[in-house]
């Protein structure tokens, strides 16, 4: 694995907004999508992200099904409300199927990607990984490869959510570009499945005392939402949805791998795996430097980096007060002072492709920038 340093396209701006529908490759100002260097990784290097997503997700799977069977004190240990336990239960054991994830890893080629965390209801930068970087590839090394599957994984696994004819809205909240972009390449992907859609702000979606309707009054009876479960579930209407009165992707079991506190009840589950850090709900139960993560925060919020208890390094933000989960510090990899995180998705639970998101610094925050990457 290897940092270069490349030359963008010209004009590329025009492109990705008229060609791909790309709006977002710039945020506040700043470069989001970056042409200016790209990762380059070996096919050895691609098998071991490959294998280590596949046993990740087997792993993370296999936590759902002992959190289910444990029942109320791992929903506890897990910080998840006492309304949805029923919903969660109930969704894993009718088999509901879920669509994707985004397992971020610390990897820098030599020892094997260790497990940062799982975004495994709401990951976004979904697009740029499927299409955007593929475009780039086509056009920058089309002589290379690129762990990359996503769109047609996507696709075919849209085809046996058992939907049929019932229209499926994708729900986010307005006026947000980068959810929004998200949201309209899942939904293309849906039609290109051969399913029906529509669009709506999930500001818009209404309860009508037995169903959840459209701002029409029709029926919504499938509903994929890019807002966390744990949101919703605090909200009147939200809680509705644990009802079963709709399809709801992804389903409600995800709740106990969408947030962090999963991550002690894995290492708990596969003490010294390759792929995981030691992590623990407890503070000081992990010697050494530790990373203090609330358990439900995103976007690299209120972390905090631990030495003798004294903070060494944090972000700002707004969570916390649901608890937090301590995890073993590892040095991320520095690539010419640039630090890589791979996200590596998985589409129906199988090893789909990777991001990679680098910031200056060892967190990534929602303004780290979006490289390319190939193999050879």
């Amino acid at each position: 694995m290897e940092r270069l340093t490349t030359t963008p396209r010209a004009e590329w701006r025009a492109h990705v907004e008229r060609e791909l529908g790309f709006a977002f490759h710039t945020i506040d100002g700043a470069t989001y999508w970056d042409e200016t260097a790209c990762y380059r990784f070996s096919a050895a290097e691609v098998d071991a992200l490959e294998a280590a997503t596949a046993e990740l997700e087997q792993m993370a799977l296999e936590l759902v099904d002992r959190v289910v069977r444990a029942g109320e004190p791992a929903y506890r240990r897990l910080r998840i409300a006492e309304t949805a336990w029923q919903a969660i239960e109930g969704s894993w054991k009718a088999g509901e199927k879920n669509l994707y994830g985004r397992f971020d890893l610390s990897f820098s080629g030599g020892a094997p990607p260790r497990l940062l965390e799982y975004n495994a209801d709401t990951p976004t930068a979904l697009f740029e990984a499927a299409v955007v970087q593929w475009d780039w590839l086509e056009a920058i090394r089309p002589g290379c490869d690129q762990f990359n599957s996503i769109h047609e994984r996507l696709i075919e696994a849209w085809k046996h959510f058992g939907i049929g004819r019932a229209r499926v809205y994708f729900a986010g909240v307005r006026d947000h570009a980068e959810d929004g972009g998200t949201l309209d390449y899942l939904r293309d992907t849906a039609i290109q499945a051969g399913l029906a859609t529509e669009r709506i702000a999930i500001e818009d979606i209404g309860w009508d005392g037995a169903a959840f309707v459209d701002l029409d009054e029709r029926p919504i009876e499938a509903l994929f939402k890019l807002y966390p479960w744990e949101w919703l579930i605090g909200e009147p209407f939200g809680a509705h949805l644990l009802s079963g009165v709709a399809k709801v992707i992804e389903p409600a079991w995800k709740m106990v791998l969408s947030n962090k506190a999963m991550l002690a009840l894995l290492w708990e589950m596969a003490p010294g795996h390759p792929n995981l850090l030691h992590s623990a709900l407890e503070p000081g139960a992990i010697a050494g430097q530790v990373v203090r993560k609330p358990i439900y925060s995103r976007e690299g919020a209120n972390i905090q980096v631990l030495a003798d208890g004294q903070v060494v390094a944090e972000t700002g933000g707004l969570y916390g007060a649901e608890g937090f989960v301590y995890q073993a510090h590892v040095p991320m990899p520095a690539f010419d002072g640039n630090y890589p995180v791979i996200g590596s998705w998985v589409v129906a639970s199988e090893p789909a492709g990777i991001g990679i998101r680098e910031d200056s610094t060892a967190i990534t925050r929602d303004t780290s920038r979006f490289v390319p990457h190939f193999f050879e």
